[in-house]
């Protein structure tokens, strides 16, 4: 196969952080994608629809002429968010979920939960209005191995989450392990998780053998072979519980080349071409579209897109960085050649 031609794709979790930086990560997320679910894990996070609707307009600002690209905002869950403003949010029309960052979980988690007990009424309001919650599934217990902390957040936190709410819509993001698979596998429809192409696409060796790699280092950080072989199973195996979520999540050079780097993972530059390496790798293109274009809009209770992207078989040489800001952004794979390549 050397071309492909896909109702054109949604990103169902990027991060696109904000003021100069948006000069390169919203060109880079509108040339893909329609639309996309905006992180909120800003400095001040977002968490009132005012802050979500004037973040909203500053990305706004940066999308290229010529292109259409819809930020669908989020809000950031914290100890102080209220049933009150889970209602505005779900009648303001620009807000699609709110995030649920364990404190110290990952970047900018600092402001997170704590302890989901305080948000009981905000998740019983989020239940009763549809309102998905979107999860970093890791437990921030020192105790837990690393490794570990998606898989002891499902049992821990999630199961009881669910079984205590069983109506809310929920999105595991990132999902990184077997155990997570396996999981979203075995609940109802209102529950669901999205896939990066990193995850797909590299595991722990990649990331420490030879020396260590600050550039493939993320949270959920990269796991064994096996786990990276049940997330492709998984994203290609057609289900619609699974999608595309990149967490593309750019840092300065300066922050990952440091002796305590930045978690996070450049993709947005070529995040499909990304992703049809990866299902090609398994000879499974064919189920590209389905987890690209239909799965994250059905379960959003949106509309698929009308537009068509193309993407042929070419190599083309991704650059060794990008402006970002007064600073530099190495991507995913810089300075090498890829496959596919987006058609203009």
């Amino acid at each position: 196969m050397t071309k492909l031609i896909l109702t054109r794709p949604d990103d169902w979790h990027i991060h696109l952080r904000d003021d100069l930086l948006l000069e390169t990560t919203v060109p880079h997320a509108a040339q893909q994608f329609q639309r996309a679910i905006i992180m909120p894990n800003l400095k001040p996070p977002i968490v009132d629809v005012a802050q979500a609707s004037a973040y909203r307009q500053r990305i706004l600002a940066k999308v290229p002429k010529g292109l259409t690209f819809e930020p669908l905002m989020t809000l950031y869950l914290t100890a102080q968010t209220t049933p009150s403003m889970i209602k505005m949010a779900q009648e303001s029309g620009i807000v699609f979920g709110c995030k649920l960052y364990p404190a110290g979980s990952t970047t900018h988690s600092e402001n997170g939960v704590t302890d989901l007990q305080k948000l009981e009424k905000v998740l019983e309001t989020m239940q009763e209005v549809a309102m998905p919650l979107l999860i970093h599934g890791e437990v921030t217990d020192t105790e837990v191995d690393i490794f570990d902390r998606e898989a002891v957040f499902i049992d821990r936190i999630l199961k009881p989450l669910i079984k205590k709410f069983p109506t809310l819509r929920i999105v595991l993001e990132h999902i990184t392990t077997k155990d997570a698979v396996d999981f979203i596998k075995s609940t109802p429809e209102n529950i669901a998780a999205t896939i990066t192409a990193h995850h797909l696409l590299i595991n722990r060796n990649d990331l420490l053998v030879g020396g260590i790699k600050p550039h493939y280092y993320c949270l959920p950080v990269v796991k064994r072979k096996v786990h990276q072989e049940a997330l492709l199973a998984a994203a290609t195996s057609g289900n619609p519980k699974f999608f595309i979520g990149t967490d593309s999540a750019p840092h300065s050079r300066e922050a990952k080349e440091t002796d305590c780097g930045c978690a996070g993972i450049y993709t947005a530059h070529a995040a499909l071409s990304f992703y049809a390496e990866a299902f090609e790798s398994v000879q499974a293109l064919d189920k590209l579209e389905a987890f690209c274009s239909f799965n994250g809009p059905d379960f959003y209770r949106l509309p698929r897109n009308s537009s068509k992207v193309t993407l042929i078989k070419e190599e083309w040489q991704i650059p060794k960085s990008y402006p970002f800001g007064k600073s530099e952004v190495e991507p995913f794979r810089s300075d090498t050649a890829t496959a596919w390549k987006l058609s203009s």
